[in-house]
């Protein structure tokens, strides 16, 4: 008989959240840029870096990903989601040309969770990075599974603390 008083869910690593999940409700708070589409009417106290009531149209701000989310509509446009830079083109270069050398924690311990949700926004970029987010997976997978082989006697700390936190052991 199971004598756990709870359940462990596991996260929603792909296109759909999981709200029981711990990861999840801490990915859908990394903050995304976006710019305004439209005038927000007696909401400029989002934006902190005026004292104005409302926010103009063209106001380029961050907003969490769950905010982002359900503003985002692609009939009428509230506000346009702009690419963080560990998805935009320069850094896809790097992680195309090696996975190992960037430390995913420093850049935000959500990189796959984050990527797999940027996809919900329309991007002309959209297929490129679902590619980088695959092979820099597949690359790092590599390496993390010969490290785990061959680290018997040896300290892995420094290889744990570059981890996204997907690859982290619970």
């Amino acid at each position: 008989m199971d004598t756990q008083s709870y359940l462990p869910v596991e996260p929603g690593v792909g296109m759909e959240e999981n709200f029981l999940s711990l990861d999840d409700i801490l990915l859908s708070h990394e903050r995304l840029p976006i710019r305004t589409e439209c005038r927000f009417p007696r909401l400029g106290y989002l934006e902190r870096s005026t004292d104005a009531q409302d926010i103009p149209e063209g106001t380029k701000m961050e907003l969490p990903l769950w905010l982002s989310k359900g503003l985002y509509e692609k009939k009428r446009r509230v506000l346009s989601v702009e690419l963080p830079k560990v998805y935009r083109e320069g850094w896809r270069t790097v992680f195309n040309a090696d996975p190992n050398v960037v430390d995913l924690h420093k850049m935000g311990p959500y990189y796959y969770g984050l990527g797999s949700q940027m996809l919900h926004f329309d991007s002309p970029e959209n297929p490129e990075i679902a590619q980088t987010l695959l092979q820099t997976f597949v690359g790092r997978f590599r390496r993390n599974m010969d490290s785990s082989q061959n680290a018997y006697n040896e300290d892995t700390s420094a290889l744990v603390e570059r981890l996204d936190s997907t690859c982290t052991l619970k």
